[in-house]
């Protein structure tokens, strides 16, 4: 065969390849997170006695994997880092070691807009933006002015191929009256529609609307929740992520050809906490994939980790672990007690139950071996 022939057959050889680089779908993987909170006995736990420190680096070692396992982290900061004397429940201040656990365990941004934006006033909300940007962690929620929330606002995550804004709200401070030019994200589903437009203005593919709503410790969402989804729907919301009630209630999504249209997770539950009562114990990851193709962008996976919060007593003090369930309910050895076990199974027999009756679209996932699975059960 001349040479010529051999080229032009190793040429002809390398076009499917080329060409499918070319059509070759990207995928950009997201992970959510319930609360993030701060209550006395987290800092009590993270305090080191002798040296005055604090470190939350071990609460979240077995689930880092996954956080890092995904191009976007994102979590719902529950407390505010306003600094000196650190306290929990009602008006929350943690240390700022809780952001950097929190950057260096993999998560890229944190809502602030929740009921305890404002506990330590407009000093508070502008200590933790500034300590969150002094970390690089990308936020949205809060800002120190309406021109700052005006410029920022809607986040934009920027892919190759697709654009992702995000926004955020809460249904309120806890009757804190934030003073100007301190400014937090309240609910308002006619300026939510004047958002969702400006981030479609700014090329957005997909729009998230991170919100903290509904009734505390009900596993149900409420018909007010309900009517605020569909209002944000109209306006165009594409995936409406819920975090407040402090446990998990349902995922829903209608599944088709196209992918998963209208996800919404109603709450994700407690990502770490003290609150160690029934159901409050744990929470859920969600992990969506946005599947960008041609011109379009749609959701093309979405399912759920389930996490339960394990407090061990170590060199007698409580510390606090989050785990992935799917992982450590094969391992009852790794708990100090077989009570510790138990009421992990418990929790995660109650999370189960709720979700296998009332998700749709939504299913249960497991990180094995660097890679997501489905969960066979």
């Amino acid at each position: 065969m001349s040479s010529l022939k051999i080229r032009l057959l190793s040429l002809l050889l390398s076009l499917p390849a080329l060409v499918s680089a070319q059509e070759a779908d990207s995928v950009l993987t997201l992970l959510f997170t319930g609360d993030i909170m701060g209550h006395d006995g987290q800092i009590a736990s993270a305090l080191n006695d002798s040296a005055g420190t604090y470190s939350y680096d071990t609460v979240f070692s077995y689930v880092a994997p996954l956080l890092s396992g995904v191009d976007v982290a994102i979590g719902n900061l529950e407390v505010t880092l306003g600094g000196a004397p650190y306290k929990g429940y009602p008006a929350f201040s943690s240390p700022d070691a809780l952001a950097v656990a929190c950057r260096d365990a993999g998560f890229n941004i944190l809502g602030t807009a929740n009921n305890h934006s404002a506990d330590r006033g407009p000093k508070g909300i502008g200590r933790t933006i500034r300590v969150l940007d002094s970390l690089g962690i990308r936020h949205t929620g809060t800002w120190v002015s309406p021109e700052t929330r005006d410029y920022l606002s809607p986040l934009m995550i920027v892919h190759p191929e697709m654009r992702i804004a995000m926004l955020a709200y809460t249904y309120g401070t806890n009757g804190i009256v934030v003073p100007p030019p301190a400014t937090v994200a309240y609910i308002d589903t006619l300026r939510a529609a004047a958002d969702i437009s400006r981030a479609a203005w700014l090329g957005a593919d997909q729009t998230i609307v991170f919100i903290h709503w509904g009734i505390e410790y009900d596993t149900i969402p409420s018909a007010e929740q309900k009517l605020t989804a569909a209002a944000l729907q109209r306006s165009g919301a594409d995936i409406i992520i819920g975090s407040h009630p402090h446990v998990l209630q349902p995922m829903n999504a209608v599944t088709d050809s196209i992918g998963f249209r209208n996800p919404v997770v109603w709450s994700m539950g407690n990502f770490v906490s003290n609150q160690r009562t029934r159901r409050r114990d744990g929470g859920a990851m969600i992990r969506m994939d946005i599947t960008a193709s041609g011109d379009s962008a749609f959701v093309s996976d979405a399912g759920y980790v389930l996490t339960w919060v394990y407090t061990p007593i170590e060199n007698g003090k409580s510390k606090f672990y989050i785990l992935p369930c799917a992982e450590f309910e094969k391992k009852p050895e790794f708990f100090q007690t077989a009570e510790q076990y138990e009421t992990m199974m418990t929790y995660i027999s109650d999370a189960r139950r709720l979700l296998d009756n009332l998700n749709t679209g939504f299913r249960e996932m497991a990180w094995e071996n660097g890679r997501w699975v489905s969960l066979n059960r």
